[in-house]
């Protein structure tokens, strides 16, 4: 068994991102579920620069960084499942999606601190973004990876999971505008290691729907 840790929150998209690759490479780890509230010596002594999750600690080396992790992981245990594409153009594709998805993230997020007046101006700019990726990232793929999942279904399919528990939140429907994202998004959710791996978009909900009200009411 590889000496494996995974330092990480039930409900957080990034640390969902590294189950997920890890059952793909068929690997065995020791979970360590997180209280941000109260970060453990551990957390803080892997992670002294940014004190956050997820973690992957690999014979005692910590790994951070969701995307970074990710790339770890594939490198380190090649011969397994692969999640990023060998041809290097693909690759380079493969990491520039996942990196538009990480610049783009706080405009999403933007979405929850909106006010009856910025809402419209939020909600255009989001189905911008999504009809980029739907057109330019996504095309008629089955998946981004071609066949199967790989790096960037995964940055992406765990982040829209949290995306729709914020839809929820706010009252509204963005995602579902997209067919295309809309077809693969679900098309995602029935993969095993995913059905496995992602907390609900329900338990979500209940997660922060108490932090939403006493923040934004």
């Amino acid at each position: 068994m590889e000496d494996l840790k995974l330092l990480s929150v039930w409900y957080s998209p990034y640390g969902c991102r590294i189950k997920c690759a890890l059952q793909l490479k068929g690997l065995d780890y020791e979970y360590i579920e997180e209280d941000l509230s109260n970060k453990s010596d551990l957390l803080l002594q892997y992670n002294p620069v940014h004190k956050k999750v997820p973690v992957l600690v690999h014979g005692g080396n910590p790994v951070v960084e969701s995307l970074i992790i990710l790339e770890y992981i594939d490198e380190t245990w090649p011969e397994k499942y692969p999640i990023l594409p060998k041809d290097p153009y693909e690759r380079s594709k493969a990491r520039f999606w996942a990196k538009f998805m990480e610049d783009k993230e706080l405009i999403f997020w933007g979405l929850v601190q909106a006010t009856v007046e910025t809402k419209e101006e939020k909600i255009n700019e989001i189905m911008g973004m999504l009809k980029t990726i739907e057109e330019q990232g996504l095309g008629d793929r089955k998946f981004f990876g071609g066949d199967d999942i790989g790096f960037v279904d995964l940055a992406f399919g765990t982040f829209f999971r949290w995306f729709k528990a914020v839809e929820e939140l706010k009252g509204i429907k963005i995602f579902e505008t997209c067919t295309r994202l809309q077809t693969w998004f679900e098309r995602f959710n029935e993969v095993a290691v995913v059905k496995e791996n992602l907390p609900s978009v329900d338990e979500l909900v209940a997660h922060y729907k108490p932090l939403f009200l006493a923040k934004y009411g």
